[in-house]
């Protein structure tokens, strides 16, 4: 059974990151940033089309010299999805990029220096239909933003990113996306909801340096939750100490939880315990590994016993419940057929894959009848 997001989403204006539409009525995209050489062509062509094939909607890449723009351009050649391109101080790497059919600029117009640096800039991407993204961030404040607030804190950041939208408001420049990111989820929670009364334009969502898998997965969990049960929200980035195919699914998994983006499937476990029928653990493990690659929207239950296993399954459009001497599987709220305790997993993946497939079949007949 599907339910619509309570969540009434903060209303921004739309810009376009390639392809992807940003805020308005738009899904909140996904996005990571590589971790390979820039200059290293073909280890960030294979990342980002592992990214890519993890869900990822937009993709940003560091452009820190004027050798990794020139990368930058064999790299856009070769892959699909969006990118930003992130820049710091050197304009002539933002021009550079412009040229060579960059998606975004993420590059601080504070930060890049004399006036005519900044309006060259701000010329090339109104020209070539770039918006730009204003990143803050709490460990890069500039110097008298420190004197003034002795540290980093949310009115801090809100005031960095206010210096830097006042000059391109001056150059009447409208398109572009804002981060405030803090490694303190309490300090960035309170940035992003002090802006977002203050602009109209779309917010960049993340808690920055936020740590490694499991701990960094809690902490953007909760903070990035917070504002976008709020309301709050346009693109998000899990940024975690790990592999960034874990960032993408992460940050599905938290618009999952809240009903605000769907991707693959949704499983719905027990954490077992001695009613268990078959070993719950095991069997979820195997299916999330041997399943990352369907991307179909559904709800699956695997529940280890017959307290909870009914109702969930009912609920679900595939479901098993642990039974003795066989689990009942299923379909669409209804019993559908028992299996056996012997090669479950093999069973169940061969059934959701089915399902899958059907799904597929069935939206693409609907497109195909919609466009004749």
């Amino acid at each position: 059974m599907k339910h619509e997001s309570p969540i009434k989403r903060r209303k921004s204006r739309q810009i376009m990151v390639g392809k992807v539409p940003v805020g308005g009525d738009a899904p909140i995209a996904v996005q990571s940033m590589t971790n390979t050489n820039t200059c290293d062509v073909e280890a960030t062509v294979g990342q980002i089309r592992a990214l890519e094939q993890a869900g990822a909607d937009i993709v940003r890449v560091s452009v820190p010299s004027m050798e990794a723009a020139d990368a930058f351009g064999r790299i856009r050649s070769r892959v699909d999805v969006p990118l930003v391109a992130d820049i710091h101080f050197d304009y002539k790497i933002a021009l550079r990029v412009a040229e060579l059919g960059v998606d975004c600029l993420r590059i601080n117009p504070g930060n890049i220096g004399r006036d005519d640096r900044v309006n060259a800039v701000i010329s090339a991407a109104r020209d070539g239909n770039i918006p730009i993204r204003i990143g803050v961030n709490a460990g890069s404040l500039e110097k008298s933003l420190q004197r003034k607030y002795g540290e980093p804190t949310a009115e801090a950041l809100v005031e960095s990113a206010m210096r830097h939208i006042d000059i391109l408001d001056r150059h009447d420049f409208r398109d572009f996306k804002v981060s405030l990111k803090a490694s303190e989820v309490f300090m960035t929670v309170d940035a992003y909801r002090s802006i977002a009364s203050q602009i109209e334009q779309p917010l960049h969502l993340g808690i920055t340096e936020a740590g490694g898998f499991r701990s960094g997965t809690v902490k953007s969990s909760i903070g990035l939750g917070m504002l976008l049960m709020d309301g709050i929200g346009d693109t998000i980035r899990v940024s975690l100490a790990a592999d960034p195919v874990q960032e993408i699914k992460v940050g599905f998994d938290i618009l999952k939880s809240l009903r605000l983006r769907s991707r693959g499937i949704n499983f719905v476990a027990c954490p077992s315990c001695s009613r268990q029928n078959f070993d719950v653990i095991q069997t979820m493990n195997d299916l999330e590994a041997r399943l990352e690659d369907v991307n179909t929207d559904m709800d699956v239950a695997i529940i280890g016993c017959i307290v909870n296993g009914p109702g969930e399954a009912k609920v679900a459009d595939l479901g098993l419940t642990g039974g003795t001497p066989k689990n009942l599987f299923y379909m669409n709220g209804k019993p559908s057929q028992k299996l056996e305790q012997e090669n479950l997993t093999d069973n169940l993946e061969r059934l959701i894959r089915e399902e899958a497939a059907r799904r597929r079949e069935r939206e693409e007949s609907i497109i195909a009848r919609s466009e004749e």
